[in-house]
């Protein structure tokens, strides 16, 4: 009997001992076998070719890679081109073990050998269509007896070349308990082989939430290193993100992570050693006793070979959740429209504040409001403020925004609760009505105790059905009753673990899986009263979860560190969600920033890296002039010429709807490119590196044979003509300050 921690299904085989394994690994989880051969064989075999060498390696060869199981069970990815040249970042270390998949106990790995004589190849059909699936045995190496077996799966698919996804049972064959305390799956050894430089001289996307304002792109340095923990939270209240890591030269890339639906609490860490390699790895805590004969398998993981930078692997990713029932909603067509935030007002704002600014959104062209953070009592309960929306009067904004063609969206942070203990920077916190009603919907850590999310504050389990229910009528409330437009969902990661004991959860991991549910039930009860809705979820400053990432309208920056970052996220997003999502580039103002003390002052005009990426432009100045505090984001007389251009430019282009091109390698394409096509024409965006000047030749890439008109859209000057054919993309020379922001049109 095994486990099998991938699934969320019910559990097959109530033993105690499954239910051990279970929880202590602390996934929802059944004990259906990891096997996914067909009912029938595929009408056609697959395209891909699988050769088994007695001695290792099994070769799996697809039309555009190669991946080698090595007799070590390393796995090791090639790009191939069409000449058949093979290109790849794994580099074996001589004369050492190099498992790809292996088990700790005390601390110390559990080495396999693998038995490549016993090598079974099956045709594989099922959800990502035609493949081949290889079945590896293996067996402990030491001691001598095989008290411990596994069996590697590799599955590789016709539909998705760039991919081997693999799982590994482990089972106690002996007469002993045997301690495991983790699995490690996907090991790889990563080198660029550039001829003069560094091993670790590459670029790396880290997918976790881990601390806000950090960058999730960056280029690996010397000791660089980073747990990338998955799914549940983590300090400060952080936690989620998309299990996933990539690296990439201006040649090849490669990627590691899961293909699970479920938000699995799994690391992912990445470091350079002090042989300058970089090394990447699944880590999954196990913390388990295998009795004779009972076992478990590794959730589903991957190792993908590309050419191009992040956007790649996160774009295979996504379409193999697709595949394995991971459902991203078309947005609203009101999703691409301009906003603007009352968040410049900060924490007091004011129904006046909020109104007073309707001449100039209409003026400049914007269809959204946001009544920002802090409009309400208390997080949980969700009442306005008395003091400054006192009465009926924040149902009555909502209609003058109406009354004057505006639409509008409510800030708000689902499963927080107050319950009498801490507080935050807007104020102290008081035990609020569903915490006292309801103790017992509380998540509780291990000690019992009321276990905390971000902004300190205690949390309703989502895995509790009554919870749920409470947030459709949330919603009903601020939908129906209110006529807000939709939600701006704000500060959401991840939940605690809970150990609840009231909730009968099978594993403390079923509140961080359910998180998806209560996003789910916002969003399809907001879908349901409005159709053109907007739900927009902000993982304030860090990657997103995959949790509730299908869940929303709207997707948002949050909270970028300077323009850099709103480009990036940009790219992440549209890779993620497809090349036509909606992404909102966050205030322009945050395109800069300088630091105050331990605070930011936000002061940036940088429209051109929304609207140039394909990215929703917003923003959230304050007019009339409030006071010298808010002089920073106060609406000038110049700022609003120049906010007037860059919306009028945005309402005009609309690239936002327009299709994402991944045509250009972050971090090697120089100056960094980026292009968007919509309605026969290409539209590509430039940035000089540290918003410098930039004089030289970009490359136009995308474009089928012909002539072209080249115009500079921002400044309405023609560029000129240029003719393209079959052997190159065209060049043009040109000079340019911070970005360029091309029309080509034939």
């Amino acid at each position: 009997m095994k486990c099998t921690l991938r699934s969320r299904y019910s559990i097959a085989i109530t033993t105690f001992v499954s239910l051990l394994i279970c929880a202590s690994t602390l996934f929802d989880a059944s004990c259906s076998r990891t096997a996914r051969k067909p009912a029938e064989p595929p009408s056609q075999p697959s395209n891909i070719n699988a050769v088994v060498n007695p001695g290792g390696p099994v070769v799996l060869t697809t039309s555009t890679a190669e991946f080698q199981v090595l007799p070590s069970g390393y796995i090791q990815a090639f790009l191939v081109s069409k000449d058949g040249h093979k290109l790849s970042l794994d580099e074996v270390e001589p004369g050492k073990p190099a498992d790809s998949n292996f088990l700790m106990a005390g601390g110390k790995p559990i080495p396999f050998v693998f038995d490549f004589g016993q090598t079974k190849v099956d045709e594989a059909l099922g959800k990502m269509g035609r493949g081949k699936r290889v079945e590896i045995p293996a067996r402990r190496l030491r001691p001598a007896a095989s008290d411990l077996q596994a069996t590697l799966v590799v599955e590789v698919y016709d539909n998705f070349p760039n991919i081997a996804i693999t799982t590994v049972d482990y089972r106690n064959t002996g007469n002993s308990e045997i301690k495991i305390d983790q699995a490690v799956a996907q090991r790889h050894r990563f080198a660029s082989h550039a001829e003069n430089s560094p091993a670790y001289q590459m670029w790396s996307f880290q997918g976790s939430s881990y601390e806000w304002g950090k960058d999730d792109v960056v280029q690996l340095k010397p000791a660089f290193s980073l747990r990338n923990d998955m799914g549940a939270m983590v300090k400060g209240g952080y936690g989620g993100g998309i299990p996933l890591v990539a690296f990439w030269t201006g040649s090849v890339g490669e990627a590691v992570g899961h293909i699970e639906t479920i938000p699995l609490t799994v690391s992912l860490p990445v470091n350079v050693g002090s042989d300058s390699r970089v090394n990447a790895s699944i880590v999954i805590p196990e913390n388990v006793t295998l009795k004779p004969g009972e076992g478990f398998s590794t959730p589903r993981t991957f190792v993908s070979v590309y050419a191009g930078d992040f956007y790649e692997p996160l774009r295979m990713w996504s379409s193999v959740l697709a595949k394995e029932g991971w459902t991203l909603p078309k947005p609203s067509n009101e999703a691409y429209n301009v906003s603007w935030c009352g968040w410049g007002y900060e924490f007091n704002v004011t129904p006046a504040q909020m109104l007073g600014t309707v001449p100039k959104l209409k003026e400049l062209g914007i269809k959204w409001a946001t009544l920002d953070d802090r409009w309400f009592d208390n997080y949980g309960d969700w009442n306005p403020r008395r003091d400054t929306f006192p009465g009926d009067s924040i149902r009555k904004m909502v209609a003058d925004f109406h009354k004057q063609g505006e639409l509008v969206q409510l800030w708000w942070l689902p499963l927080g609760v107050e319950d009498g203990q801490g507080k935050y920077e807007s104020h102290k916190y008081i035990q609020s009505k569903v915490a006292k009603e309801h103790p017992d919907w509380l998540i509780l850590d291990k000690n019992g105790k009321h276990a905390r999310m971000i902004r300190d504050l205690a949390t309703l389990c989502p895995a509790v059905p009554e919870v749920q229910q409470y947030y459709k009528q949330l919603t009903e409330k601020f939908i129906r009753d209110w006529d807000f437009d939709g939600s701006k969902l704000d500060n959401i990661y991840t939940v605690p673990m809970c150990y609840n004991p009231a909730h009968h959860h099978k594993s403390p991991q079923d509140s961080v899986n359910a998180m998806a549910d209560v996003y789910k039930t916002i969003f399809q009860t907001t879908r349901s009263l409005k159709p053109e809705s907007v739900t927009q979820s902000c993982p304030c400053g860090t990657p997103p979860s995959l949790a509730w990432l299908p869940y929303m309208d709207q997707a948002v920056t949050a909270d970028p560190v300077g323009a850099v970052q709103v480009r990036r996220r940009i790219k992440m997003y549209k890779a993620l969600l497809g090349p036509e999502s909606a992404v909102y580039g966050d205030h322009v103002e945050l395109s800069a920033m300088s630091r105050v003390g331990k605070d930011w002052s936000e002061h940036g005009s940088d429209f051109a890296s929304t609207i140039g990426t394909g990215g929703v432009v917003g923003t959230k100045f304050v007019w009339p002039d409030p006071g010298p505090k808010f002089k920073p984001v106060l609406l000038t007389q110049q700022k609003e010429d120049e906010w007037k251009k860059w919306i009028g430019i945005y309402n005009n282009k609309m690239l936002s709807k327009g299709t994402f091109r991944n045509l250009y390698v972050y971090g090697y394409d120089v100056p960094e490119g980026y292009a968007i096509e919509k309605n026969g024409k290409m539209y590509y965006a430039f940035f000089a590196p540290d918003s410098k000047s930039w004089k030289g030749e970009v490359e136009l890439r995308g474009l089928a044979p012909g002539t072209y008109h080249v115009a500079d859209y921002t400044e309405g000057k023609d560029l000129g003509t240029l003719t393209v054919t079959a052997n190159a993309a065209p060049k043009l020379e040109t000079t340019f300050q911070d970005h360029l922001l091309l029309e080509v049109s034939k």
